[in-house]
Parts: C-alpha cells; sequence; structure tokens
C-alpha cells in the first residue's frame, strides 16, 4: 500500500523527489503519512479535496482486499 502511495502521489505533483511515506502503526489500523513539497499540497488535495478522497479510496480498498485496516494522512 506504502508503494501505491508513492506512485499515485509522485505522478501527481511537480516535485516528485520530495514525496515520501511514513508508515506508523497503530492499535487498530496502519496509517500512512504522506508528505509532499509545500507547493505541490494542492495537487494531492485537489479542488474540494476530491483527489485525496480518491487517493484514500484507493489504499483502503486494496488493504481491504488483504484483510487490513489502512487511513491515509496528508502531513505539511
Amino acid at each position: 500500500m506504502k508503494e501505491l502511495l508513492l506512485y499515485i502521489a509522485r505522478n501527481l505533483v511537480d516535485d516528485p523527489d520530495a514525496v515520501s511515506v511514513t508508515e506508523r502503526e497503530g492499535e487498530s489500523e496502519t496509517v500512512l503519512e504522506l508528505h509532499v513539497a509545500e507547493g505541490d499540497m494542492g495537487k494531492v488535495i485537489g479542488r474540494q479535496g476530491r483527489i485525496a478522497k480518491e487517493i484514500r479510496t484507493l489504499v483502503k480498498s486494496l488493504a481491504q482486499k488483504n484483510g487490513r485496516k489502512v487511513s491515509v494522512e496528508i502531513v505539511d
């Protein structure tokens, strides 16, 4: 799932080298923290959060298929 998130984010932004994902294990789920350059934040979030919502949907569906719970947080 981490690789999928990296792939999607790197293809959306202008500075793909600044994209990183940190994986944190919570009590009941894994949290993936997406870090992008300051200028690329709007491209990852999209208008009214539509792109961010679709990214979360894709990652959650893959995680569910693998029997895991995963959430995505976009961090400044």
